[in-house]
C-alpha cells in the first residue's frame, strides 16, 4: 500500500444526492423511532398542539419535531436549547431520527423558544402522560408503591443580582447604607468587602430578598454545598419498576411537608389520564416529610405510610386529634418493620438514581431557562425522556448511547486485561494455548460490548488506546 498524499482539491458545483455517503442508523435512535411511532406518538403531539396554530398560515416545525429535540436533549446530557439545535445540525444520525432530509435545514434554538412560549404546561404535561400510557402497553408500570423524593435545580439568575423586595436596593447599595450607619461616609469597594466580612449575621432571607429576572427562584443550598437561587424539583418513583410517575418542579423554599402530598395526588392524577387502572397503595418517603397531619391526611385517602419520624424527646397527644396519634403509630410500626427498612431502601436507591439520570448524565440540573412554567416544561419532558429510555432498556436491552460507549469500554478494557492475565507467565494454561485462550477470551467481552454498536465499540478502542490500557 502506498503512502497516501493530501492534496488541494477544487470543491464540484453539483454533487448527486445518491453519492453522499450515508452514516449506518444508530441502533438506540431507531428503535426509539420506531417505539415513537407503534404509539402513534406524532398523531397524537399534532392533535394536541393544533388548537395552538393558526389556521392558513407558515407551516411551522412539526411538534412531533420539537419534542423529539428536547428527548435528545436528555439522552445527550445537553443542558441549553442551543446545544441541542447544534447537536442536532451536526449529527447525520440524529437528523435522521428527527425525519429531517439531507438537504433540510434543522430548527435552531429560536424556533425551539418560540414554540415553548406558544405551548402551555398543560401541553408538556399530556406529553408526559403519553409516555406513561407507552409503559402501561409494555407491562411496566406498576405504581402500586411509589417513593417521593426532592431536590434542587440550580436557576438561571445570580446571587449578585438579588435586590431588596422593600426598596429595591442591590446587594453593593445595602452594604454602603450599613457603613454609612457605622460612620464611614464615602465607603470605597474595598471597605464594602471588609465590612461584609466582618459582618457576623449575613444570612439572606427569601422573605426580604428576590431576583428581579426571575421571582421565582429562590436563596437555597444546594447538593455540594453552594449557596445559590434555586428550584426545587420533586418525583414520584415506581419502586418496582423504576419509572417517574410524576415530576413536580416548585419553588425551592417551600418545605418536603408541604409538597409530598400535592405530587402523590399530581402522581395518581397521571396514572388516571395515562389510561393506566393502578392505584396508589404506599408511599414511602424520608423523614424531612414526616408531619402527623400529612400522615392522618393519607392514612383517611387509604394510603400506607413509611415514613421515618424525627428525633424528638418528647409527643404530647392531649391537643390534637385523636387520628394524628393513631397514623403516627401505625407509621412507625410499618417503618420498624423489615418490610419498611426493605423499602425505604429502595426509595434511597431508585429516587437518587432518577435524580441522577435526569439531573445529572441528563444534563438537567442547571436551568437555562427563566420562570418557574419553563422550568417545570423542561424537567418534565427530561422526565419523559427519563421514562422511554427505561422502555428501551428493559424491552430492547439498549442503554442510553453515552453510557453504552461507557459499558463498551468497560467490557473491552475488561477483555484486554484478562487476556493479558491469561496469557502471562503464571497462567494455569499451556505456553502453546497462551495465545488462544487470551484470544477467545478478548473476543468474548468484545462481542459483548459490541451488542451495543460498532461505532461504540470503535469509541472504547480509542478511548481504553489513548488511557495506554
Amino acid at each position: 500500500m502506498a503512502l497516501g498524499k493530501r492534496t488541494a482539491k477544487q470543491a464540484e458545483l453539483f454533487v448527486p444526492l445518491a453519492q453522499l455517503p450515508k452514516s449506518p442508523a444508530h441502533p438506540f435512535y431507531s428503535r426509539l423511532n420506531g417505539l415513537l411511532a407503534e404509539s402513534a406518538f406524532d398523531p397524537f403531539v399534532e392533535q394536541l398542539c393544533e388548537p395552538y396554530y393558526k389556521e392558513g398560515g407558515r407551516p411551522s416545525i412539526p411538534p412531533g419535531t420539537y419534542f423529539r429535540m428536547l428527548f435528545i436533549g436528555y439522552f445527550e446530557g445537553i443542558d441549553s436549547q442551543r446545544g441541542i439545535a447544534w447537536r442536532c445540525a451536526d449529527s447525520r444520525a440524529l437528523r435522521e431520527f428527527l425525519g429531517a432530509a439531507l438537504t433540510d435545514a434543522t430548527p435552531a434554538h429560536n424556533s425551539m423558544t418560540v414554540i415553548r412560549q406558544r405551548l402551555p404546561a398543560s401541553v408538556f404535561e399530556s406529553v408526559f402522560e403519553h409516555v406513561l400510557g407507552v409503559l402501561e402497553e409494555k407491562g411496566l408500570l406498576r405504581a402500586k408503591t411509589l417513593g417521593i423524593d426532592s431536590t434542587t435545580l440550580e436557576a438561571n439568575a445570580a446571587m449578585r443580582s438579588i435586590v431588596r423586595k422593600a426598596d429595591g436596593q442591590d446587594w453593593k447599595e445595602f452594604l454602603r447604607t450599613l457603613a454609612q450607619a457605622e460612620g464611614i461616609e464615602n465607603p470605597t469597594d474595598d471597605d464594602l468587602r471588609r465590612l461584609d466580612r466582618k459582618r457576623k449575621d449575613k444570612k439572606v432571607s427569601n422573605e426580604e430578598w428576590e431576583n428581579p429576572h426571575d421571582p421565582a427562584a429562590r436563596i437555597a443550598k444546594m447538593k455540594d454545598g453552594r449557596t445559590h437561587l434555586a428550584y426545587k424539583a420533586e418525583h414520584a418513583v415506581d419502586l418496582e419498576s423504576e419509572a417517574i410517575v410524576a415530576a413536580h418542579v416548585l419553588p425551592a423554599d417551600r418545605g418536603d411537608t408541604a409538597t409530598g402530598e400535592e405530587t402523590l395526588i399530581l402522581a395518581q392524577v397521571h396514572l388516571v389520564r395515562s389510561g393506566s387502572g393502578a392505584e396508589i397503595q404506599e408511599v414511602v418517603q424520608d423523614r424531612g416529610y414526616h408531619d402527623n397531619e400529612a400522615l392522618a391526611r393519607m392514612a383517611a385517602w387509604g394510603v400506607r405510610t413509611y415514613v421515618p419520624e424525627r428525633k424528638q424527646k418528647s409527643r404530647v397527644w392531649t391537643d390534637k386529634p385523636a387520628e394524628y396519634e393513631a397514623a403516627f403509630r401505625a407509621n412507625r410500626r410499618r417503618v420498624r418493620s423489615d418490610k419498611g427498612r426493605r423499602l425505604n431502601r429502595w426509595r434511597s436507591e431508585k429516587c437518587e438514581r432518577s435524580f441522577a439520570h435526569v439531573c445529572e448524565t441528563g444534563g438537567g440540573r442547571r436551568m437555562w431557562l427563566r420562570g418557574l412554567e419553563n422550568a417545570s416544561k423542561s424537567h418534565l419532558l427530561r422526565c419523559a425522556g427519563y421514562n422511554l429510555g427505561l422502555v428501551l432498556r428493559k424491552c430492547y436491552g439498549l442503554s442510553k448511547p453515552r453510557s453504552a460507549a461507557g459499558a463498551a469500554g468497560v467490557f473491552f478494557i475488561l477483555g484486554l486485561f484478562l487476556a493479558l492475565g491469561i496469557t502471562g507467565p503464571d497462567s494455569p494454561f499451556p505456553p502453546a494455548k497462551w495465545t488462544l485462550w487470551g484470544a477467545a477470551v478478548f473476543l468474548l467481552c468484545a462481542g459483548a460490548a459490541g451488542l451495543f454498536s460498532p461505532r461504540h465499540l470503535r469509541i472504547a478502542k480509542t478511548r481504553a488506546f489513548r488511557t495506554g490500557c
